[in-house]
């Protein structure tokens, strides 16, 4: 069951106090670091709350259920960012190009080829993140760190493409103090990419989306300017509740 509101808000809270937290540790700037509430299998209520919040989007694993809720949506919530943050098949581009304000799993040429295929056709500058495997992870999507050079050039080179920055997700270790090694090895990998890209195309890559409900402390101390959490705001799947 979906928790009710006022949980959510005790919920978005704790996190929002704790990221500030983990920013002052770092000498960083609260405010440059945004929470972005993941919405995935919970009903299109989650993303009533989040706009009720006052936060500003939502991240999605599936194109269609994504169409589907977003739908569905009223009031504020009609006004919320929707990112697609899961894995997307090139079958599905265009209806992803459609409905999602900003892709963040673009990880392969193809692709890239299709998203911008469908952006032209729709006339639309579509926003998207390049999904790097910066923990080198064989049981995760990305393109792998010595192929992102030639990923970028591919989306630079799409018009209606507009590249906001990078993505990664940090593999697990089989202990917990494996797990934040390998976090702290990826999100700081994912860093010093954006910082050489950057450099070498000469283009602004502002968005580190790094960090999820377990890790984005270090994700924040690394870089992150974007952290996406889902079950720790509105645990376990589960029938709406009254707003």
């Amino acid at each position: 069951m979906l928790i009710d509101y006022p949980e959510f808000v005790d919920r978005a809270n704790s996190i929002v106090t704790a990221m500030a937290a983990a920013a002052r540790q770092a000498g960083r700037v609260a405010a440059e670091i945004e929470l972005l509430p993941v919405t995935k299998t919970h009903p299109a209520a989650a993303a009533e709350y989040v706009a009720r919040y006052g936060l500003l989007g939502v991240g999605e694993n599936r194109v269609q259920e994504s169409a589907e809720k977003r739908g569905q949506t009223t009031g504020a919530a009609r006004s919320l960012r929707w990112e697609l943050i899961g894995h997307l098949q090139t079958n599905k581009a265009k209806l992803a190009a459609q409905h999602f304000d900003r892709i963040q799993s673009v990880d392969r040429d193809k692709l890239i080829q299709h998203l911008g295929r469908a952006a032209t056709e729709l006339d639309k500058v579509l926003p998207i993140l390049l999904q790097i495997n910066a923990g080198q992870d064989p049981a995760k999507f990305g393109a792998e760190l010595e192929d992102a050079p030639r990923l970028l050039e591919a989306a630079l080179a799409q018009k209606y493409l507009r590249v906001d920055g990078l993505m990664t997700i940090a593999p697990l270790g089989a202990t917990s103090a494996e797990t934040s090694a390998h976090a702290e090895r990826t999100f700081a990998n994912l860093r010093m990419l954006r910082d050489d890209l950057t450099r070498r195309y000469h283009t602004p890559l502002t968005t580190l989306s790094m960090g999820m409900s377990g890790d984005f402390g270090l994700a924040i101390a690394a870089g992150s300017t974007l952290v996406r959490v889902g079950t720790a705001l509105f645990g376990a799947r589960g029938t709406p509740v009254a707003l």
